[in-house]
């Protein structure tokens, strides 16, 4: 997609701080890390949804970006890490292009996800897993 700039990356029309290609994915340095060493790992072929885009290319998504949180773990600077994938823009996706944050993390690095806890209501789980059951396909 000629406007988005992830692709501008992967065609070497941006220049990005490069951690990994081969010939399903890109992962390079975010811009705007939350730590240090944050990691974008992306397909090269344009696809906005992760639902979309095909098997094989999902499979090495998560394959690279796991192995790259470990690599962060194996530098002996890092205690762990985070995988987070936006899936829609009401899911906080801002680029619309396919990409897995891989985010170093270390017990005092500030960083904490804003996650809230929900309740269920009588009879919500099950309503919720029918539907679920009935939309389902592998």
């Amino acid at each position: 997609m000629s406007d988005c700039i992830f692709c501008k990356i992967v065609d070497n029309e941006i220049p990005a701080h490069k951690l990994y290609e081969d010939d399903l994915v890109l992962a390079f340095l975010d811009i705007s890390p939350i730590t240090k060493g944050h990691t974008l790992v992306i397909p090269k072929v344009h696809q906005e949804s992760i639902s979309a885009l095909a098997p094989e290319y999902q499979a090495r998504l998560i394959d690279v970006s796991s192995k790259i949180g470990k690599t962060f773990v194996r530098t002996q600077e890092y205690d762990g890490f985070n995988l987070h994938l936006n899936n829609g823009q009401c899911a906080g996706q801002v680029v619309p292009h396919v990409h897995m944050h891989v985010v170093p993390r270390i017990g005092t690095d500030g960083f904490h996800w804003n996650w809230r806890s929900l309740e269920y209501k009588e009879n919500q789980i099950e309503v919720l897993i029918t539907k679920f059951n009935e939309k389902f396909t592998t």
